[in-house]
């Protein structure tokens, strides 16, 4: 059994995304979990309101994911943001004011057991899920946004590159 598969074994997932084949995807690499999927923010808010999860899996777009962020995050759940459409410095920022653990690229869905489990291995250690993930994918961000993206929000980048959380 890998540390991946230690992980994911009997945690209660919740998955949510406008596109099925984007929810089935994220069934089979999280194949260990029990995933609850959802395409609506109403179907969503319903099961966060009614189901304690281990983690959340939210789509930003189509779904209101920023809103159902801030759900999972009174019921103490925590989420990762993915997106494909919203992959932008601007909601980068509100996700993680907003209190999300991740935020992914679709691009990045072949890689989200083995990320789970650091990112939230890292939090169960005290730790800044956020270092984890720049520290892994800081090079994308800069590639996606421009090398000196950060500078666009100077005051907020400084702040939280001190200790990963706001």
């Amino acid at each position: 059994m890998t540390q991946t598969d230690s992980f994911l074994k009997n945690k209660h997932i919740l998955a949510v995304d406008d596109e099925c084949d984007v929810l089935e995807t994220i069934q089979e690499i999280l194949e260990e979990a029990n995933i609850d999927v959802a395409q609506d923010y109403e179907t969503a808010s319903k099961k966060i309101l009614e189901t304690q999860y281990d983690l959340a899996v939210l789509d930003i777009m189509g779904v209101n994911g920023i809103k159902l962020l801030e759900e999972c995050v009174k019921k103490g759940i925590p989420a990762i943001m993915l997106t494909a459409n919203a992959m932008n410095p601007e909601s980068l920022v509100e996700s993680i004011k907003k209190g999300a653990i991740s935020y992914l690229s679709k691009e990045h869905l072949s890689v989200l057991d083995s990320l789970i489990t650091e990112l939230l291995g890292a939090q169960n250690q005290g730790k800044s899920a956020w270092k984890v993930l720049f520290k892994k994918l800081g090079g994308y961000f800069d590639k996606r946004f421009g090398k000196n993206w950060k500078d666009d929000d100077k005051e907020f980048w400084d702040k939280f590159d001190k200790n990963y959380y706001i």
